[in-house]
């Protein structure tokens, strides 16, 4: 699907993990852009590109960023999707590519409480008059394994719950190379997305410490210190849906798909790409 000239397409969280080389691809296309974040500041964006100051949770914000597009890639967030909804709605917005989640169409995550925040926004946009909405269905980002950082750091081991849990990561650039497709002219991109490989959380963690140089070894959670661990950083249930997701996975049911390449035509990169893209997160100090 072309969109017509001189109208931009907008990036909502132009500097989150994926947004920000959606950004950066649809530039080298050509394509017309703008751009949004909740607090952007000077100097976090290529020269020439509008930044707005926009939060979909926030509705007032909303309508300067969505005037005069009429496509927009976003993320998920069921916090005020209505809100979001009718705001696309009355600027005229007629597609959006929704960064969601492969749990929405993964059967063995039916249920899962954070499976079930992605439905719900995929519904409210599917269920807009006059929006097309394209979901992305990544299963496992392997940005979460970013969250290994520190201890690694600290002391070269990893703390991990399921630490034999297998999985197929998929770099954050290949999700942004999907989002690009469907912003520019490929439907097909609602499949569920991951890696090209299925390794263990441990054989994840012995790949990052092969990019560094480092011998990274990983100690075993039982159920209750990991919800502990977890129940630090997001709320009590959000922890809960992440245990359930690695009991799924550490029972075979995680699969690896063939999406990437169907819709790229080239193989998805793999971990250790990843690993070696963000070595730097893994080393020194912050």
């Amino acid at each position: 699907m072309a969109h017509p000239a001189g109208k931009p397409t907008l990036v909502m969280g132009a500097r989150g993990s994926v947004g920000r080389h959606v950004l950066d691809e649809l530039i080298a296309r050509g394509v017309a852009v703008r751009a949004s974040a909740r607090r952007p500041e000077p100097g976090q964006f290529p020269e020439g590109v509008d930044v707005y100051a926009a939060d979909l949770t926030d509705p007032a914000s909303l309508a300067p960023a969505f005037d005069g597009v009429e496509q927009v890639f976003l993320y998920a967030n069921h916090q005020g999707v209505q809100d979001v909804v009718k705001a696309a709605q009355s600027a005229g917005v007629r597609r959006i590519v929704l960064m969601s989640s492969g749990s929405v169409i993964h059967p063995t995550s039916q249920g899962n409480p954070i499976t079930e925040e992605h439905r719900l926004v995929e519904q409210a946009f599917a269920a807009a008059s006059g929006l097309t909405v394209v979901p992305l269905r990544p299963l496992v980002l392997a940005t979460n394994t970013l969250g290994w950082a520190y201890p690694i750091k600290a002391n070269g081991t990893v703390p991990l719950y399921q630490p034999d849990a297998i999985t197929a990561p998929i770099h954050e650039r290949d999700v942004a190379a999907v989002a690009v497709a469907a912003l520019t002219g490929d439907d097909a991109t609602t499949g569920l997305l991951t890696g090209p490989a299925r390794m263990s959380q441990r054989d994840q963690v012995a790949t990052i410490g092969a990019a560094i140089g480092k011998n990274v070894t990983v100690t075993a959670l039982n159920r209750d210190d990991a919800r502990t661990r977890f129940s630090r950083f997001m709320p009590a249930e959000q922890a809960g849906a992440v245990l359930s997701f690695l009991d799924d996975a550490a029972a075979g049911n995680s699969p690896m798909t063939g999406t990437v390449e169907q819709i790229l035509g080239r193989p998805a990169l793999s971990f250790d790409i990843w690993a070696i893209d963000h070595a730097a997160h893994f080393v020194g100090s912050d």
